[in-house]
This record gives C-alpha cells, sequence and structure tokens, in this order.
C-alpha cells in the first residue's frame, strides 16, 4: 500500500461524501448558508471523518450509516474554527490559506455561521434515522452515537477545554501540566474521540472496545495538537496555510512553551505509540489508520 497515494483517495471520498450534506444555498438567509459553506469548503484535512470511517471499518461497518455523523463531526470542527478565529478569541485572519470567515463575511455572520454549522450538525446527524437499507439494530445505535456527539462537543468536551483556555488567556495565569493537558484533551483531543468513538460504536463494538477508542483518541488528540503548538513555531505561511508566530504574537501558552521544543517532541512520539498499541492490538488490523497515526508525527501541516 502507497499510504500517501491511498491517503489521498480516501481523504477525496470523505470530501464528496460530506459534501452532500451542505445545506443549498438559497432564500433569505442565503448569506448566511453561503457563510457556512465558504467555511467547510475552505479545505483541511478532513482528519476526523476519516477517523470515523476508519474505526468504522476497522469494527466491520458496511453501510451508509457513518455517512451522516461523518459530515455532522466536520460541521462542529469547522464551526470551532471559525469561531476560534474571530477577534474576541485568536483574531486570526487566515486559515488553510484563505481568508477567515469574519476576514471575509463579518464579525457578526461569522458568529451566526459557526451557530449555523453547530446546529445543523445535528439535523445532519439525526438524517441517519431515515436512511433506507439499513437494519433495526443499526438505527438503535443512532442515539447513542448522538450521545457521544454531543457530550464531546459540549461543556465537558471541547466547548468546556476552550472556555478554561480564555479564561486562562485573559487572566495572563501560568498554566501547570495539569491544566494544560485539560485544555488539549477537551479543546483538540474530545472531537477526535468522538470520531473514532462513534465509527466504533455505529459497527457495533462493544463498551469495552468504545473505550479503547476513546483511549487511542485521547493521545491522537492530544499529540496533534501538541504537534500544532510545534508548528507554530517551526513551520512556514505557506506551509501551514495560517500565519506562524500566532501564539507567540498573542501571548498564548502552549504545549511548547510551558515544555520546550524538545520535550513537546517527545511527547508527540510517545502519544502517538500509545494510540500504536491500541490499534495494533485490535484483531481486525486497519494498517491504513495505524499510518494515519504515524503520519500526524511528521506533518508540517
Amino acid at each position: 500500500m502507497n499510504f500517501h497515494d491511498e491517503l489521498q483517495t480516501r481523504v477525496s471520498y470523505v470530501e464528496e461524501t460530506i459534501k452532500k450534506y451542505l445545506p443549498k444555498e438559497e432564500g433569505y438567509q442565503k448569506s448566511l448558508l453561503e457563510a457556512m459553506n465558504y467555511s467547510f469548503l475552505a479545505g483541511g484535512k478532513r482528519l476526523r471523518p476519516l477517523l470515523m470511517l476508519e474505526c468504522y471499518r476497522m469494527f466491520g461497518g458496511e453501510s451508509e450509516l457513518i455517512e451522516p455523523f461523518m459530515a455532522a463531526q466536520e460541521m462542529i470542527h469547522t464551526y470551532s474554527l471559525v469561531h476560534d478565529d474571530l477577534p474576541a478569541m485568536d483574531n486570526d485572519l487566515y486559515r488553510r490559506g484563505k481568508k477567515t470567515t469574519h476576514a471575509v463575511y463579518g464579525e457578526a455572520m461569522a458568529i451566526l455561521a459557526g451557530d449555523g454549522l453547530l446546529n445543523f450538525a445535528f439535523e445532519t446527524a439525526c438524517k441517519a434515522f431515515s436512511l433506507k437499507g439499513i437494519s433495526g439494530e443499526e438505527t438503535g445505535r443512532i442515539g447513542g452515537a448522538l450521545t457521544i456527539l454531543a457530550e464531546k462537543a459540549g461543556i465537558y468536551g471541547m466547548i468546556g477545554g476552550q472556555a478554561v483556555d480564555v479564561e486562562a488567556e485573559k487572566r495572563k495565569l501560568r498554566l501547570d501540566g495539569e491544566k494544560l493537558l485539560f485544555i488539549h484533551e477537551h479543546k483538540t483531543a474530545a472531537l477526535i474521540q468522538s470520531a473514532m468513538m462513534i465509527g466504533a460504536y455505529l459497527a457495533g463494538a462493544d463498551e469495552e472496545n468504545v473505550k479503547k477508542m476513546e483511549k487511542a483518541g485521547y493521545a491522537v488528540g492530544v499529540a496533534f495538537q501538541i504537534q500544532d503548538d510545534i508548528l507554530d513555531i517551526t513551520s512556514t505561511l505557506e506551509e501551514l496555510g495560517k500565519p506562524v508566530g500566532s501564539d507567540e504574537k498573542n501571548d498564548k501558552l502552549t504545549y511548547v512553551s510551558v515544555y520546550g521544543l524538545e520535550k513537546s517532541k517527545e511527547d508527540v512520539e510517545r502519544l502517538s505509540q500509545d494510540a500504536l498499541t491500541i490499534l495494533r492490538g485490535h484483531e481486525k488490523r486497519n494498517e491504513f489508520l495505524e499510518e494515519l497515526v504515524i503520519s500526524l508525527i511528521t506533518r508540517r501541516k
């Protein structure tokens, strides 16, 4: 298997799948829908829906049941980026090499676009109930998957982590390791946990295996965030797709600023290996999924 060719093929499949669920740009609220779609189509690795799909396949999932959840997961991730870029938050003008939503549509419409994406994500996930050809057993799993999605995106997940991060920045608090990991676990890892858990759950995995995917998602997510912190000081605008050094410019506390560059690199490696140990221990291995985790260690954007 040529990983990079296979990655491109699978990301293209994910892209086409999730785009089917975007709202049509029509009606009096057309500007809002345009802003939502602009944000969603601005590019990106599509890591979360891809992880969801590969975990679904690893546990034997084969139907279209996963598709609305793939789109919903990416909508939630996109909304978080739209709000994260706002002047009240990170005040970034570029993401993925393009102007951010508030830079194009204005701050008020960007707020509404984020709100719209969050709400539409759950409307989209609920479309799984009306899919044709899925079994009664599969239908019964949808409620549990919605619960995972809501919890990991909410006040005990991503939003909770974002709140602690904002409060720490506002008060210029010097974070200790425990609180910094709380932020990374909730702000970043929670949605990756959600993706991997939902993929396993919808395929019929038992509670023990769903918990294993939660642990693997933690390791992948925290490693991914630490690598993001590393890239903010080692990458370039062209590679990263957004201004480098923005964390330092905003006097933002990161894993690198707390622990240093070398330990940060070591922890990315350690956490990635933790995730790989869990994935390699599954009876039906997904070698592409394992390679995907490995690729996160050396990514440059």
